[in-house]
Formats: C-alpha cells, sequence, structure tokens
C-alpha cells in the first residue's frame, strides 16, 4: 500500500496543469499515467494532424509560449515533446506506463488500485480527457463485415485504408480533415453532415481564435449560457491547423469534389440510409457563422480598429447538391466508412456514484458530488475553453486552491500557535 495526499489520474495537459499548482504549493500527490506523458496525443492521432489553437493560445500555468512561431500550429510530435519538457520543468511526480483498474473509497480515504500497486490518497483528480473513446453510433454494427471501419484514433493516413471511396461521417474539425486528406491523395469520399460549426481560419487579416480571445468568447462560463447542455455538445468548428493558414470547410471540400450528403440514420449491409436535413444543417451553420463575423465587425467599428484590419472578405456558400435519400456502397465504390462522430467518456474503473444519466461526470468548477474527488478537461467544465490547452490553467488552479486550502489553513493556525 502506498500513500500521498492526491493523486491525478492522466498526464495530459489537465493533469500536469494540476500538478504544477500542487508543487508550487509543496503539496504531495502523484500523477497516474497509463503511458507516456501525453499518451493520447501520441497514440490517438493521425500523422497529418496539428492543433486547432495557434501555438500562443497553448501556454500551460507558468510556462508562456516563447518559440519562433507564435502564429503557427503545433504538430503532435512537437506538442508531446513539450509536454515532456513541462513535465520536467518543475520535476512532476509522473509514474508512466500505471493502468488504473479501479477507484473507490475505503475507511474515508480514496483507494486506486493500479496494475503495479495500491494507493491510498485523501483526493483525487481524474484528468483522463474529454476526448476518451469514440462515440460510434450503433448504426455500425448494421453494416455487412467487408466493409472497413475505422474511428480517428486508428486512422494514420490514406495508405491505412483500403483501396477505394470512403464515406467519412461527421463534418466537425476531424471529419473535414480526414475527408480533405482523403480527397487530395485522390480518393473517391462522401462525407455525411449534421449539425455543424462552420468558421472561417482567418477573418480581416487575423485568425479566428485572435477574434475569439479579443471578444471574450472564449472565457464564456457554462452559467452565462441559455442551454448548458447543448453548449456542452457544440461541434467543434470546421477548421485545420495548417502552416499556409488555408482554409477548410464544406465549401472547400465540395470544390474539391468532395460529395456531400445527410446524416447517416439507418444501414443495412451495403446499403446506408440518409436523412434529408443537408440543406438545414448547412443554412443553421451559415447563420451562426454570420452571426459571429457580424459579432466582430461590430466590435471592429466600436473599438476604431478599421484601420488595423483587413476589410470584410465574403464567404461562399455551400452550393446546393442533389437530395440523396439512400446510398449503395457497393454500386458507389466505397469500401470504407470513417466514424468522426466524436467521443463519449468512460471510467469502467470508477466506482464511486457520480455519473449522470448520460455517464458524465457531476462536476462544478470541478468539484464533485464527492468531498475530494475532482475532474479537470472536461468541455466546458467552466468556460468555453476548459479543456482547450491554454484554458484548462484556470481550473486546475481552482482546483488546486480547493485541495490546498484547508491545508494551508491549518498549517496558518499551526505557525500562530507557535509563534512563529
Amino acid at each position: 500500500m502506498r500513500t500521498t495526499d492526491t493523486l491525478i489520474i492522466g498526464a495530459g495537459q489537465a493533469g500536469l496543469a494540476a500538478s504544477r499548482y500542487l508543487t508550487e504549493h509543496s503539496h504531495d500527490h502523484v500523477v497516474l499515467e497509463r503511458g507516456r506523458v501525453g499518451q493520447r496525443w501520441r497514440s490517438g492521432t493521425w500523422d497529418s494532424l496539428r492543433l486547432l489553437t495557434p501555438n500562443w493560445l497553448n501556454a500551460l500555468p507558468g510556462q508562456a509560449y516563447d518559440g519562433p512561431d507564435p502564429d503557427g500550429f503545433s504538430s503532435m510530435a512537437a506538442l508531446t515533446e513539450h509536454l515532456t519538457d513541462y513535465a520536467r520543468s518543475f520535476d512532476a511526480p509522473v509514474e508512466e506506463h500505471t493502468e488504473v483498474d479501479l477507484l473507490h473509497k475505503t475507511d474515508g480515504r480514496f483507494e486506486v488500485v493500479t496494475d503495479r500497486s495500491v494507493w491510498q490518497a485523501t483526493s483525487v483528480i481524474i484528468a483522463t480527457g474529454w476526448c476518451d473513446q469514440p462515440a460510434i453510433p450503433s448504426t455500425a454494427g448494421a453494416l455487412a463485415a467487408d466493409v472497413h471501419q475505422v474511428v480517428p484514433r486508428d486512422y494514420r493516413n490514406p495508405g491505412s485504408l483500403p483501396p477505394g471511396g470512403v464515406l467519412v461521417v461527421g463534418a466537425s474539425a476531424t471529419g473535414v480533415q480526414i475527408a480533405d486528406e482523403l480527397r487530395s491523395a485522390g480518393r473517391d469520399v462522401t462525407i455525411a453532415v449534421g449539425r455543424h460549426t462552420r468558421m472561417p481560419r482567418s477573418y480581416r487579416g487575423m485568425d479566428i481564435d485572435w477574434w475569439l480571445d479579443r471578444l471574450g468568447v472564449l472565457d464564456k462560463t457554462i452559467d452565462e449560457m441559455p442551454d448548458r447542455e447543448l453548449a456542452r455538445t457544440e461541434p467543434s468548428a470546421q477548421l485545420v491547423g495548417r502552416p499556409d493558414r488555408r482554409q477548410l470547410d464544406l465549401t472547400t471540400l465540395q470544390a474539391a469534389g468532395v460529395h456531400l450528403v445527410g446524416r447517416v440514420t439507418a444501414a443495412d449491409g451495403h446499403r446506408v440510409r440518409l436523412a434529408g436535413d443537408l440543406p438545414g444543417s448547412v443554412g443553421a451553420a451559415e447563420r451562426r457563422m454570420r452571426r459571429l463575423l457580424g459579432e466582430i465587425d461590430r466590435h471592429i467599428e466600436a473599438n476604431g480598429l478599421g484601420h488595423e484590419v483587413l476589410a470584410p472578405e465574403p464567404s461562399r456558400p455551400v452550393a446546393p447538391t442533389p437530395a440523396v435519400c439512400d446510398l449503395d456502397l457497393r454500386a458507389a465504390g466505397i469500401r470504407t466508412v470513417v466514424w468522426a462522430t466524436g467521443h463519449r467518456r468512460s471510467y469502467p474503473w470508477l466506482r464511486l456514484p457520480v455519473l449522470d444519466r448520460h455517464g458524465e461526470i457531476r462536476q462544478r468548477r470541478g468539484r464533485t458530488p464527492i468531498p475530494g474527488l475532482y475532474v479537470l478537461g472536461q468541455r466546458f467544465q467552466h468556460r468555453r475553453n476548459s479543456n482547450f490547452i491554454g484554458g484548462v490553467g484556470r481550473d486546475a488552479a481552482y482546483v488546486a486552491d480547493h485541495i490546498v486550502g484547508p491545508q494551508r489553513a491549518l498549517d496558518a493556525d499551526t505557525s500562530a500557535l507557535s509563534g512563529h
């Protein structure tokens, strides 16, 4: 039996941010990681993936970006190297290659059973992230056995898929990036489009994240949202992080020859049923984008920035496409389906009553209903950027302060009693 004050499960950006703050407080803690530091970034991404947020926006606590390319987009190799260096910079107590099998409470303390040892702690921070397990719809089970199916974490590059056409299901950031890469490699690609967020990579000469940061959009709290559940399930924007900063959305895919269809609603062997909602989904995304760009324009005018930025650029609408309600994969030459349908959280080792009806950890600002149990890195945990690399720090600081607060008060009382 090994003991510590606080156990952190996960050594990605959230777990390391919490470790940094606890280290600053000289608080005894250990970080458990199933693989290496930043393991999910190492094993769950495709070869060409880069972060969607520019480097200047990805600062971790106590370490602002000071490299040569603040407006660039980090590759996964550069990111994992950065996370490793960050952990070393404050000697984070990470135990790598340690798989958690069980978290429960016994005799008033948390007990964490791993494949290497058993730990007891006064508090635990779950920092396993938002992109945990692929959210594959049940429709996938109805496809024929000879249809190759893959999720983004298992996709590496176009050569990793069998020859032939590809149906990409999902049109958020991941779906459009994979569809674009496959089409650029000469594949015949169809993308099934549902609810999505359209956003330009740059607007009026500045990166869209610069505008979101300036407008305070990333700092919006969950309490300011009219619909909290809708806010937490908002699709990620159709963006790509590339050195040439080029635009990527349904219009660019369409121009490249990618076929657009509606949502997948059912499947039977080689036949896929599609909803006739493509015009509605496209129209809703277009209206949301125009509202955002209008807000940016008004901000520019109100703050006298018109002479510092470029003129507004017109956006190209998605061209109307023939309605397709039934897709014969065999006739269309489609041999692979990529399920870019998002993620879910899975906690098979968590034996504490903190999950809601959707299987998510119930929390407010990282504090769960069980005293001493915390979570970090959740989508819109408190602010819109809570699960961003550069946004998790404030939540980590809040959680760390809550953990060490009672100990600080005790230390102060002890010091006062001893006359120091």
